[in-house]
């Protein structure tokens, strides 16, 4: 059997045992410490923004952010709809209703024109919208002047959801930086990870204080355990801030080798016909968490399952597209505007292996599949 080749598996940087080994030595190894400190100061430095909050997850993050942002049972949240399900699930656990806005072309992220479509048309017709939220899919931000500008319009909040996203930039400015609050993903196939976690950012020091307090099962300042309002056991763990610490240092050397491997296969499938590559807006920088393509059947020769399957049978893990919100069985019953455009990424798109550790004969070997797989 030939070796797995993971989709992104996790990538040390050699520096996380010292990190791991200080915060065990002192004795800080329950969740909070020092270490989960230092790793919010360290983020919110990168990324240029001014509080943060190190979480259990970024869904928890996300799920926080709905919250603070005051979305009240039976409220409607819009979001995009190529996403990964962390986004809407964190809608409906607030016990609010997604509505799912198609992606455009340029990005595959939310498309502007659709989001001011349908705002306008919802306060045409009275109906509120509680809160708006973009993602920032496979690592490239979404059109955030645009967005912006329309939810201030509308003076409904923004919450991004960088989960893939962290080191990426937008005119400049890092991922992350956008809206009123943006969540962050360090799960084990992200760009960095602390095997599990997450942070919540914002510019409003106020929000972040909140967000914490939810996060530390909202007990009162009192001798005794007392709480006024419903808490959530969110927070990180040392440990696992440590280990973020270690891999944080490496982020700009991994966002540097992830866009090496997506220009190797761009270069190698270059003459292959009916390959095409996720675009990246002329907006930003991309720090390109997985290369994605899309597979035309008719030019190619095979269609995106076939291709997946060869590559497994290879023992070389790849991935569908994520699947359109709108499309999941769970949330069939939820409005929509578009969403032609997701399902056509959806149809024709695979995440090929990606981590950052990825050899160029490990490239080869997936390019050689790829491209035999269309010529049978």
């Amino acid at each position: 059997m030939t070796k797995r080749i993971f989709l992104s598996p996790p990538h040390l940087s050699g520096r996380e045992p010292e990190f791991i080994a200080a915060a065990i030595e002192s004795n800080w190894i329950a969740p909070l410490g020092p270490m989960v400190d230092a790793f919010e100061k360290e983020v919110c430095e990168y990324i240029g923004i001014g509080h943060g909050v190190a979480l259990s997850s970024g869904t928890a993050a996300l799920h926080l952010a709905i919250l603070i942002a005051e979305v009240q049972k039976g409220d409607d949240v819009l979001c995009a709809t190529l996403t990964f399900s962390a986004t809407a699930n964190a809608i409906a656990y607030a016990g609010a209703h997604p509505v799912f806005i198609d992606c455009d072309r340029a990005s595959w992220n939310l498309d502007p024109n659709l989001l001011q479509e349908e705002l306008l048309s919802r306060a045409a017709s009275g109906r509120r919208t509680a809160a708006v939220i973009a993602v920032d899919l496979y690592g490239q931000c979404a059109d955030y002047d645009r967005i912006e500008e329309t939810c201030r319009n509308y003076g409904i909040p923004l919450i991004e959801d960088s989960a893939e996203a962290l080191g990426a930039t937008y005119k400049g400015k890092k991922a992350g930086t956008f809206g009123k609050m943006a969540v962050y993903s360090f799960n084990g196939n992200k760009i960095i990870t602390t095997s599990g976690g997450g942070m919540l950012v914002s510019t409003d020091k106020a929000l972040i204080d909140k967000a914490r307090f939810l996060a530390t099962q909202a007990r009162d300042p009192a001798p005794h355990y007392q709480h006024s309002t419903i808490g959530y056991n969110y927070r990180m763990s040392n440990i696992l801030a440590a280990l973020g610490r270690g891999q944080l240092l490496a982020i700009d050397e991994r966002i540097t080798a992830r866009r090496k491997i997506f220009d190797y296969y761009q270069s190698g499938l270059r003459e292959t016909k009916g390959i095409r590559f996720m675009p990246e807006a002329s907006y930003g920088i991309g720090n390109r968490w997985l290369t994605c393509i899309l597979i035309e059947p008719q030019e190619f020769g095979a269609i995106r399952e076939e291709v997946r399957l060869a590559l497994e049978a290879d023992n070389i893990e790849s991935r569908p597209i994520w699947k359109p919100m709108h499309m999941q069985p769970v949330f069939r019953d939820c409005h929509k505007r578009g969403g032609e455009v997701a399902e056509e990424i959806f149809a024709k798109g695979l995440c090929l292996p990606s981590g950052s550790s990825l050899s160029h004969a490990d490239q080869d070997r997936v390019i050689d599949i790829i491209m035999r797989t269309g010529k049978e």
